[in-house]
């Protein structure tokens, strides 16, 4: 057994991703330009220019810049390397790719997602995740993916009719696979309704046989502040799903969807991760600046050793040794 069993999905890298108009992180150039000054992998201070986005009247009225859809459409490859750099220095093992809000249009998705993709595989060795609601972006993906590189992982499928061919292209290609709990009709109500979803979801990948180990269950967190009850709805989903399939399979979920629309986001978001771990998630789907991911993976071997997991503590051991 690994004595680094927590898996870190870094999310930063989706197109859905905004940054609040007046965050400090925003900042003015020398020349009145306003964007956000980051340093490139080779160490270059460099400064992202945002200021016709932040100028338009969707931003002014929204009071949300979308930096990465921005980097996205502009080819931006130096800031959204130094994207993922960050997020690989945070702790992450596999960085999610999503370009589904960039363009309205199909082609043009998979166009900017191979972009991506061979853009970011130039630089780092690391794993990534091709995520999409669109089986065919997905696809278009696989099709520059560099699989010297690492397995990728597929974000994702559900029982949706139109997300089936996820499944296909998993088993042709030995990619890992996201199923997530959403059902034909939409969202689960409960917990039960997650897991009855999840489940009818193994039985397809049972019947294309997709190893378990390449499995990842995805139990959906909603925020709390749409209904108090849905933080131990994914809780106890994930608890069940833990005890029904046992340990080769993965369980996480999007964590930082618990705190949309509330204050101490980060409090939020590094609970539901702690409690998510002890209830039985092996992976998580988090933005390493809000939730440490190495200290989120010194809990699971401390957790696993308190509570009988770990035998005579030796992942543990084996860790703080290595640290």
């Amino acid at each position: 057994m690994s004595h680094n069993p927590l898996i870190t999905i870094g999310e930063n890298i989706n197109a859905t991703r905004k940054i609040r108009l007046n965050a400090p992180r925003l900042t003015e150039s020398g020349d009145g330009k306003k964007g956000i000054h980051y340093k490139s992998i080779d160490g270059t201070e460099r400064f992202f220019d945002l200021t016709q986005v932040i100028e338009s009247e969707a931003v002014q009225q929204t009071g949300q810049v979308p930096f990465i859809a921005t980097a996205l459409l502009n080819q931006d490859a130096d800031f959204l390397m130094a994207a993922v750099q960050e997020q690989l220095d945070g702790g992450s093992d596999i960085i999610d790719l999503c370009v589904d809000e960039v363009n309205p249009y199909p082609e043009k998705r998979q166009e900017y997602m191979r972009w991506l993709i061979k853009a970011m595989q130039e630089k780092f060795d690391c794993r990534f995740s091709i995520d999409s609601s669109d089986p065919d972006t997905i696809e278009a993906g696989l099709s520059v993916y560099d699989f010297s590189k690492g397995q990728p992982l597929l974000n994702s499928t559900n029982l949706e009719e139109n997300r089936q061919k996820v499944i296909e292209l998993a088993r042709e290609t030995k990619s890992q696979l996201i199923a997530n709990a959403s059902g034909k009709e939409g969202m689960p109500d409960d917990d039960k309704g997650r897991v009855e979803n999840l489940d009818q979801m193994m039985v397809k990948m049972d019947q294309a046989g997709i190893p378990l180990g390449n499995r990842f269950l995805d139990a959906l967190v909603f925020p709390i502040g749409a209904g108090s009850e849905y933080g131990h709805h994914f809780l106890d989903a994930v608890k069940t799903l833990r005890d029904k399939y046992g340990p080769e399979i993965h369980i996480f979920g999007g964590f930082s969807n618990v705190s949309f629309g509330m204050p101490k986001r980060i409090l939020l978001n590094e609970t539901l991760t702690l409690l998510s771990i002890l209830a039985g998630c092996d992976t998580i789907m988090v933005d390493p600046k809000q939730v440490n991911a190495r200290k989120m993976n010194e809990f699971k071997l401390a957790a696993d050793a308190l509570l009988g997991k770990d035998e005579y503590c030796m992942n543990l051991i084996t860790y703080l040794r290595e640290s």
